[in-house]
């Protein structure tokens, strides 16, 4: 595949990286990475989950778990009908909220599934900060019975269900380095070249605050250099569903690693990367807005911040091991028949793909948090056998 960008989307990324000079400059000549990050996502009309190119599918830069198969969504299901049922007992609304819903499979695959075990709900509801992608989610959710609204904010107080697929992995992240026994920032700085184009470099920034040090890293062994990231958005994303969710689930998909992974001495220049048609790009500064970036999610700092906010833990585990134990393959038998290969055979490769661990199965975690409810952790469908450990 081509990877090349056409003159208009070269043009379109010059605009962002004017937008972020200009930003650098107001700045004294340097920005902390979670600003161009940010930018480079999110700034209005020109980052990328902001502008309107196809992001999802073949077309896209990458495909998520929802558009490999229905399938992902129908087993999700299985891990909501015990929270929908005690709600229920206990008089409460069934609201679910998604964050990040991509092109509006994951929550057209969850709505089929309830409707097709006769369970009613009193909303499904959305909050995406892509326009974009906003708009093929009310396409393809158009003309349903549900009730289907969309949210530009955090609610204040939310009861029901929070499902978060893919999302932790794009929040800005603040990059870190090691540098003669201290930790500094590693800041982005610009330069305007004879053509008028823009290009960014890393420059060191401040020292990092001890207390923002997690405590694996204050601890251990790492050699000269080693870079890594640091969090504060999710854990402040995080804090913020912890004062949202006033009783209910939260469950979230994402790649990452518990923390003795995450941080481990060979894993010494991080885990950010880009996205581009499908590519993995090592360079963040790889055509800002048209790149996605995404760093891997620090498991353990997300479950402490959540437990220190409010929540209780609930089950973490594999994408494999919670996709399987929550029944995908009883699921898969029930809607096509093995004897019909035309329509059991792009069922069974898409289940591979979310399974295998060269695929999703053994990157991608599952993390379940709720709050008043009477779910000990290993008792929700997805969670009942081979819990990992944190």
């Amino acid at each position: 595949m081509d990877i090349t960008p056409s003159t208009e989307e070269t043009l379109h990324s010059q605009l962002l990286a004017q937008k972020i000079h200009q930003e650098i400059i107001a700045n004294n000549g340097a920005i902390p990475f979670s600003k161009y990050m940010e930018m480079a996502l999110y700034a209005p009309g020109l980052g990328y989950y902001a502008a309107g190119r196809t992001k999802l599918g073949q077309r896209g830069d990458f495909t998520t778990a929802p558009e490999i198969s229905p399938l992902f969504g129908a087993t999700i299901t299985q891990s909501l009908l015990p929270a929908i049922d005690e709600l229920k007992a206990k008089g409460q609304p069934i609201n679910i909220l998604e964050f990040g819903a991509g092109s509006g499979a994951l929550a057209e695959s969850i709505l089929n599934t309830l409707n097709s075990e006769g369970v009613s709900i009193d909303s499904y509801n959305i909050l995406d900060l892509s326009a974009d992608l906003i708009e093929r989610q009310k396409n393809r959710l158009a003309g349903r019975a549900e009730k289907i609204q969309w949210f530009t904010e955090l609610p204040q107080k939310f009861t029901g269900i929070i499902l978060a697929n893919e999302v932790l992995d794009a929040m800005p992240i603040e990059l870190v380095t090691y540098i003669d026994g201290v930790w500094q920032y590693k800041d982005v700085c610009s330069n305007k070249n004879s053509d008028d184009s823009i290009t960014f470099t890393f420059c060191p920034g401040q020292k990092v605050p001890e207390e923002l040090i997690p405590n694996y890293l204050q601890t251990a062994n790492l050699l000269n250099g080693y870079t890594t990231e640091l969090h504060p958005q999710s854990q402040a994303w995080i804090r913020a569903l912890g004062q949202c969710l006033d009783q209910g689930m939260f469950l979230t998909f994402d790649y990452g690693f518990p923390e003795r992974e995450y941080y481990h001495s060979q894993r010494g220049q991080g885990t950010l990367i880009g996205h581009y048609r499908h590519h993995t790009i090592q360079d963040p500064f790889y055509f800002p807005g048209l790149c996605d970036l995404t760093s891997h999610v620090n498991w353990t700092v997300i479950a402490e911040t959540a437990i220190e906010h409010g929540f209780n833990f609930s089950g973490y585990t594999s994408q494999a091991s919670y996709l399987m134990d929550a029944g995908i393959g009883q699921l898969l038998l029930n809607m096509a028949d093995p004897r019909d290969i035309k329509n059991f055979m792009p069922l069974s490769n898409g289940i591979q793909k979310l399974l295998s661990e060269a695929e999703m199965g053994e990157l991608f975690k599952v993390l379940c948090l709720t709050k008043k409810m009477s779910f000990s952790e290993s008792e929700l469908p997805g969670f009942r056998s081979r819990p990992r450990a944190l």
